[in-house]
């Protein structure tokens, strides 16, 4: 019968009981991680828990009575070294089952039990949770802000093209312009040129053209 039965006695005395979880929860502390039924692995769980807890507190009094349960120095050493130092921030919940299917031979649930902050391919895959909650929209101030910016800035770059348009065309008219004066004003110096090269009349000259009709005259 049942009665007052408030944990799996695993089909076997107290002693027995007793001996297979030392045995397995050393290796656990041991080698982080190992695989048995899901019945001895719930077992577990409850067994070593409340030792990975006491841990957290390395004295004395604490080491014995892990001790008291575990009864290998090396594990204890192990479990107040290395595991109490990596779950020191952790409130509770240092192991994790993974369920493997059946057994073959009398198809027994199969798990594997592991301490879970030594598991470094879980922790550096794990990802943070999407929520379902909608994207807040944009303001509607900052994007109108910028196109209006950017009409401004094109207009300006319009206005400066137009500008400059008509002052390459007036450029060119004042060249035309310019050469046109130019050419008036050389031909006007090689007009005055010449009169200053043309000789003066002087007195003599005049009488020698004189006597030289009064001769043709005579003739």
């Amino acid at each position: 019968m049942r009665h007052g039965k408030k944990f799996n006695h695993l089909g076997r005395q107290r002693g027995h009981r007793k001996a297979l979880l030392a045995n397995m929860a050393v290796s656990l502390i041991e080698h982080k991680k190992i695989s048995t039924t899901v019945a001895k692995a719930k077992a577990l769980r409850q067994f070593v828990e409340p030792l990975i807890t006491k841990a957290k507190t390395d004295d004395m009094h604490s080491r014995r009575t892990v001790f008291r349960y575990l009864q290998k120095k090396e594990a204890v050493q192990e479990l107040f070294g290395e595991v109490a130092s990596k779950v020191a921030d952790r409130a509770g919940g240092y192991t994790r089952i993974l369920k493997t299917g059946n057994r073959l031979g009398d198809n027994a649930d199969t798990c594997i039990i592991e301490l879970v902050d030594f598991n470094e391919n879980l922790l550096t895959s794990a990802k943070p949770k999407k929520t379902r909650r909608r994207k807040s929209a944009p303001k509607k101030s900052e994007p109108v802000a910028e196109v209006e910016a950017k009409e401004e800035v094109s207009e300006v770059v319009e206005d400066a093209k137009i500008v400059e348009e008509p002052k390459s065309e007036e450029a060119k008219d004042v060249k035309e312009v310019t050469a046109e004066e130019q050419k008036t004003e050389e031909t006007q110096n090689d007009e005055e040129s010449e009169v200053e090269e043309a000789p003066e009349a002087t007195p003599e000259a005049e009488d020698e053209k004189e006597d030289k009709k009064d001769e043709d005259k005579s003739e």
